[in-house]
């Protein structure tokens, strides 16, 4: 199940919950009527607010369930001056990549940057540490980049290669 549907399951219990009160409330049948038609609009219209939330950027002060990561690849970014940094984050706890906005920071924008530029001058990744912990900490970057991944190691003594050889026929069978 996706996060849709864990936000939408409990909106339809509360929608239903409030519609059996309005159903065995001692009022008239039009106001019974109008409370379960307004219930009934209610569920398509909360389904469509989270679908459209699903494709913008969350904001990352409001990250619950997964605010104690201790770090995430940024797969991409985009800065947008005085509104905020935009960021597709690959968490190691979570299967898909999601989208986050940070409140503006110009020295966090200009770290951003830096640590992308390094980051593709040596082949490797752009990492952010603590993504979701608002720190004043600025003695370690936030972002930085990995470095270069080692070449594997060469081996020495390669092991002799495997020499196939057919079998031979005897001499008689010929």
């Amino acid at each position: 199940m996706t996060d849709l549907s864990y936000l939408f399951l409990p909106t339809v219990f509360l929608a239903g919950l409030l519609a059996t009160l309005a159903i065995w409330s001692r009022r008239r049948l039009w106001v019974k009527l109008g409370a379960l038609a307004i219930a009934g609009l209610f569920l398509p219209l909360s389904y469509a607010s989270f679908a459209t939330l699903l494709s913008k950027p969350k904001p990352a002060s409001l990250e619950w369930w997964l605010q104690h990561a201790d770090s995430a690849t940024v797969l991409g970014s985009s800065i947008q001056e005085d509104r905020g940094i935009y960021l597709w984050l690959q968490l190691a706890d979570a299967i898909e990549p999601r989208a986050y906005v940070l409140p503006w920071n110009r020295d966090l924008a200009e770290q951003l940057q830096a640590a992308m530029r390094e980051a593709q001058a040596n082949g490797g990744q752009l990492t952010m540490r603590l993504p979701f912990e608002p720190s004043l900490d600025d003695r370690e970057p936030k972002f930085y980049a990995m470095p270069q991944p080692a070449l594997p190691p060469k081996d020495l003594n390669p092991p002799a290669p495997t020499i196939y050889e057919q079998a031979r026929r005897n001499e008689r069978d010929a």
